[in-house]
Order: C-alpha cells, then structure tokens, then sequence
C-alpha cells in the first residue's frame, strides 16, 4: 500500500515499456546524452552569463528528469511538465556565471540528456531549446525577471563592495560569488548521462582527482535527484512493515536518506537534499500551472573544502566519493569541485586539523497490521579548520556544520491515511581569519526544509478506481549572513485536493495552490504570491516593498 503513489509520478517508476508497442524515432530512453560543440561568443566581453532552456510538449506524456553539462560539468538541471493533448511550454532561467572558467573555453561538449518513451500511447515529445544570454551591460537594463534583476544586483552589489583584505591579496578572492578558476567535474562517463546512478546505501562512486598544488580555496558543488522506489523516500517505511503485511510495493528502507561525500574513504561532508515533488507527483493537478519548489531548477549543494587542501596538495591522486547512505534504487548524483589557483606561486602550503563527524541516529517503529507511526531521527555535528599559506598571506578557515533531521510516518485507516511529517535544519558557519587573528570572512548559513503530507485513498464508486485525498505543505526557508550582509528566502506551498483515480489515470478531480515568496536584506525586498486552482492562475501578486526586510 503507498497512498503517495500518484497515477502520474515521475518516470523512473514506471513499469517498463510494453513489448507491444512499437517506439518511433523520438524514443530517447537508454540512449546517451545529446551533445554538440560549445564555444563563447567571438570577441564579446562580459559580466554574466544565464542559461535558458524552453521546452514544449504537446501530447500523453510523464515527467521526466533532465539535465545540461558541459564537457561533463553539470549546469543544471530540471524535470519536466506533464504536457496536455492541446500542448504546453516553459522556460527555465539560471544564473551560470559561477561557471566562468569553463564557459570562456573553445570547443568544448555541451550536452543535455532528456530521457523519453514515446510510443503508441505515450505521444508527447518533448522539444529542448537551450540557449546561453552573455551579458555585458548593467543588470537593470537587461532583459530580466524583477526576481532575477534583483538577485543579480545583489551579486554585483558584494563583488563591487569586497571585505577589506590585506593589500596584496586578490580582491574579491573570497567572495562567496567569485568564480574558481577551475572546474573539475566528479561525474560519469556519459554514455548513460553523466551523473552517477546509485542503487542501494552500499553504492559508491568515486573519480581520482590530482589537485593543483596552486590551489588556495576549494568548493564541491553537489547535484542529486531522487527516482524509483526511491522518488518519495521521505515517505518510505521500513522493510519489517513490508514485509510482515506481505505489501508488493518495494519502496521501503525507511526514511532517512543523506547524500555522502567521501575523500580517500573518510566522510568529510554530507547533505540531506531538499524533498523536491516532481509534476506528476503525489497529485499532479497540483503542479498545473505552478510547479513543486524546485522542480524546474533543482538545487545544487555548495560545501567548503578549503581546511582539506592539507591533505589534498600533495601531489597524489585522491579519490573522491559519493553515495546516499540507506538508499534503494536509484539516486542521480555527481558533483563539481571549484578550485581557486594561486597564479604568483607553483606551490601553496596548507594544513589542517580534522576529526570525523559526530553522529547519532534513532529509529522507532510500532505497527500493527497496516496501521502504525515510524520515526526516525539523526544529527551530525563538525568541525574543522585548516590553513593556507599563498602570496597573500597565512589565512586559516574554520567550518562548523550541525545538522538536525526529523521524520515521522503514521498510517492509519487500516493503512489507508498516511500521514508525513519531515523536519531539516542545518546551520553552517565559516570563518576565514589572518595570522594574526584578523576577521577576513565570516559566513553562516541556516536552512530548513519544512515538509507535511497528507494522503488518504478510499474506494471508488467504478470498480478498479479509488479516490484520493491530498495535502502537501512544503517550504524552503534560508538565511544568509555574509559580514555584516544579512538576507532571507521563504519560499512556501500549501496544496489541498483530491482526485480519482484508475490505474494511471486520473479520471477527475480537483486541486488548489497557494505559494508565497520572499527574498529580502538590506539592499531590497522582492515577494510574490501566486494562488492557482483546477490549472488556472486566480492571483498572482508581486512586490519590492515589503513590511520586514529582515
């Protein structure tokens, strides 16, 4: 029994294509990634770079996931709408300028895989346009979203105005949006996309990596998604449930789910990622027209690995890995690591002073027969600091990171409610300090990740049909300080519907949207609030004056 299993979910749990039908030229499933020759624009100078994807379907089709790299970096990724027999389009805009290094390079492969079965019943095929927007003039005068215009200015804004640093250090080389000067990305080989498929918790994959001996910062950008049995992992229960109610479904091993990154075997860092819903997830009329938080721009993960260049410039080969600990098939996972070089000097001295993470996890299950709650809880906490010696001087970086993880699952109903309930919280502090004790950098960040869900499946009036009730309340919520730069996001979704349904098919239904967001600091204030109901915008507000900026 899985009450969040929608008729319209992603496509990674779909049974597999039927013998009987016969795929068309448009069948992309298994096939490699679509690639062609990249280089910048000729004799064009510019500040920032944003990269657009428009895509249109028109026809029966699920959501599918997808993604750009070049020359095996990843970009971005996204997933796509669920289209309609009258068809529909969207755009999908990112700020790519932190790719600087790579994007000024000739004749390098771009690529962008998009994963599709179009057959006799699944007609939809989805048309990719991906552009690159090289801009060179003042962000107010470019042609932008408010949000994004906004945004931009910010990242001008700290890049024009650096933290006071010693004179002879690069100005704006600690700059949070500074870009590295080199790219490596930690992916596969391509031939089935370049991101790694993890499926199962012991699943490991690593790339040697030789790390310049130049190097004086380091940063792993972490990209993930989640499919399969593994697409509602929040909401999985354990196997012993399962097993002792003898259910078919396979999606179980708990919920507690964390991406690992490993550097030579020994943990160094962890993410627990945000629970993005794809279009056909838990209800799809929710995600018509408004899309699930982060469902077209899935987030990247940003971890500082500046203190581990003690271990890491010493001329060897070191391996770096990832996994998603207590994972079943499958996760899509790889990584960037952004390295900042040293251009006066062959060689920089580091160390460092490390101990592994401190970790605790409890579980509690109780259940009888299909009904029962299951908890599950873990924090990790760390610390570790390391110095750089370059040019510019001895500067010391110090990080500390504690992670607090809640989940609980409650059947009831004789196992047809469920109930979710999901709590992350994570505060990161980095400290960049001199020799002599001087402040250089002071960054915190704090994140939660808000997530209730509500599913309930009654039998249908039509035999072989059930109604299903949804609730769905999702969040993201950010604060950043960056000195004495504070800002902070809210990003928020309530959904309430319900509809019928057969096999895969939704018969009806009816479903309601209401999303508010918020970024403000003290340069500004930007919010919106868009309301949606049976697939039509009913309210769609923004503002810059905002009651708090705080």
């Amino acid at each position: 029994m899985d009450s969040e299993q929608s008729s319209t979910s992603s496509e990674a749990e779909r049974p597999e294509e039927p013998n009987n039908l016969t795929p068309i030229r448009y069948n992309t499933y298994g096939l490699p990634p679509f690639s062609v020759p990249y280089s910048p624009p000729i004799n064009c100078s510019w500040t920032h770079v944003v990269i657009e994807i428009r895509i249109a379907c028109q026809g029966e089709q699920y959501d599918r996931i997808a993604a750009v790299w070049l020359n095996g970096a990843e970009l971005v990724r996204t997933s796509t709408a669920e289209p309609t027999k009258d068809g529909i389009f969207w755009k999908v805009r990112k700020d790519v300028t932190r790719y600087s290094s790579l994007l000024t390079q000739t004749n390098l492969n771009l690529s962008v895989m998009l994963e599709n079965i179009v057959n006799d019943v699944f007609t939809g095929v989805y048309q990719v346009n991906v552009t690159f927007l090289y801009y060179d003039k003042p962000v107010s005068s470019v042609s932008l979203l408010a949000s994004e215009t906004l945004m931009l200015n910010r990242k001008l804004k700290l890049v024009e105005n650096p933290v006071k640093l010693n004179e002879n250090l690069d100005k704006g080389s600690w700059d949070l949006y500074e870009p590295a000067d080199l790219i490596i990305p930690i992916s596969a080989s391509g031939d089935d996309g370049f991101w790694f498929r993890i499926r199962n918790e012991s699943d490991v994959h690593t790339k040697g990596i030789r790390i310049p001996r130049r190097t004086y910062r380091a940063l792993i950008e972490i990209y993930v998604s989640f499919h399969g049995n593994d697409e509602f992992w929040y909401s999985n229960p354990p196997d012993s449930y399962i097993e002792i109610n003898k259910l078919t479904t396979k999606r179980g091993h708990g919920a507690y789910r964390e991406v690992l990154l490993t550097i030579d075997g020994n943990l160094v860092a962890s993410v627990v990622p945000f629970p993005v819903i794809f279009t056909g997830g838990i209800n799809p009329l929710f995600w018509e027209p408004v899309v699930s938080i982060g469902a077209f721009d899935l987030p990247s993960y940003d971890l500082d690995l500046t203190p581990f260049l003690g271990m890491l410039l010493d001329g060897k080969i070191h391996h770096f890995g990832l996994s998603v600990a207590d994972s079943i098939s499958f996760w899509l996972v790889d990584a960037n690591l952004h390295l900042w070089l040293d251009d006066s000097s062959q060689e920089v001295q580091a160390g460092m002073d490390y101990k592994a993470p401190s970790f605790n996890l409890e579980r509690q299950f109780r259940f009888e027969g299909l009904d029962g709650s299951f908890e599950v809880e873990t924090k990790r906490k760390s610390k570790i600091s390391g110095w750089v010696s370059s040019r510019a001087g001895n500067f010391t970086t110090s990080i500390s990171q504690e992670l607090k993880f809640k989940n609980s699952v409650k059947f009831s109903k004789h196992g047809t409610q469920k109930l979710v309930r999901q709590k992350v919280k994570e505060e990161r502090e980095v400290m960049i300090q001199s020799n002599t004790g001087d402040m250089i950098s002071h960054r915190i960040l704090k994140r939660k990740y808000p997530l209730k869900m509500t599913t309930e499946n009654l039998p249908g009036k039509v035999n072989d049909t059930y109604l299903m009730i949804t609730e769905v309340e999702n969040g993201m919520v950010e604060k950043k300080t960056i000195g004495n730069f504070s800002s902070t996001l809210r990003n928020q979704q309530q959904c309430r519907g319900w509809m019928f349904v057969k096999d895969h098919d939704v018969l009806s239904g009816s479903a309601n949207l209401r999303q508010t967001y918020l970024n403000a600091d003290s340069l500004g204030c930007y919010s919106r609030m868009v309301a949606a109901e049976n697939g039509k915008i009913m309210n769609n507000t923004e503002s810059f004056l905002c009651s708090s900026s705080s």
